[in-house]
């Protein structure tokens, strides 16, 4: 969509630029008020400089024909603290604005009942923070990227903790690399429970294992809360493969950690 097409249909400037740096991809957002006008990702490279990434920012904002003077500013998550210093420059060099670095002491409006708030991972936190504000609580947040993570919040939207299990991507190279007669293999999603060969046979373990996870952790967690969730919300690059394998049903929010970020942006600068 070209920039001029995008600002006569929502009516203003792009506003936000979005940055969630995890350890396998950066996942990019630019956002007009509450609505997310494009996406991206990237790979997470720890050696690239701050140059490299500037660049290759700026070629995918061109390519949907957005000009760096429309973002107003930018907001950055990130859980590879290596990274963070070269994304944060990068996105300087593109808007003249300093990034804003979700770390603490900025203002999210979200409350946690854990024994170091400091030690959140900024996803985590990012996550949270969208679901509380959007979803019926108490709410529990399946974010299933590098690591599968599950984030419980109360009634009252307070984090109440985390559980935290190795991910998908990460089960199936384990498998392959100490396993000598399994095969690497890709993750597709969807198998069939009793896998009738090798691929499948793996596929299903890790598709409807995850899945089975989820549902058992869900309830072990309602448990120990004593209190159902209103909302099971399910986010991160490889829930989509996910969800639908779980008996219990999961709202489906894949741009939830870049919606968090965005909405506290708007807290900290005043801005929606």
């Amino acid at each position: 969509m070209r920039y001029n097409m995008v600002r006569e249909h929502y009516g203003g400037f792009l506003v936000l630029l979005t940055i969630d740096i995890g350890n396998t991809h950066i996942t990019l957002g630019v956002w007009d008020a509450g609505t997310l006008i494009f996406s991206a990702r990237l790979a997470s490279q720890r050696e690239r400089t701050r140059d490299q990434y500037a660049v290759e920012l700026a070629l995918l904002l061109q390519r949907s024909a957005i000009a760096p003077s429309a973002l107003v500013g930018t907001v950055i998550g990130s859980v590879v603290p290596e990274l963070t210093a070269a994304i944060a420059g990068a996105a300087e060099i593109l808007t003249a604005v300093p990034a804003l670095v979700l770390a603490p002491g900025v203002k999210t409006g979200l409350s946690m009942r854990v024994d170091n708030p400091a030690s959140v991972g900024a996803d985590i936190v990012a996550a949270a923070v969208a679901a509380k504000e959007q979803y019926p609580l108490p709410c529990l947040v399946a974010d299933l990227g590098t690591a599968t993570k599950l984030i419980a919040l109360d009634a009252t939207g307070t984090l109440r903790g985390v559980s935290i299990a190795p991910g998908v991507g990460i089960s199936l190279a384990a498998l392959s690399d100490k396993a000598s007669q399994l095969p690497s293999i890709s993750f597709s999603g969807g198998a069939r429970v009793v896998g009738t060969n090798t691929l499948e046979a793996m596929t299903s373990g890790v598709v409807y294992g995850t899945a089975s996870m989820l549902d058992g952790m869900t309830a072990r967690m309602e448990a120990e809360l004593q209190a159902p969730f209103a909302t099971l919300v399910g986010t991160g690059g490889l829930s989509g493969g996910i969800l639908p394998h779980c008996l219990r049903t999961f709202v489906h929010a894949p741009d939830l950690v870049s919606d968090g970020l965005r909405r506290i942006y708007g807290k900290t600068e005043g801005r929606k």
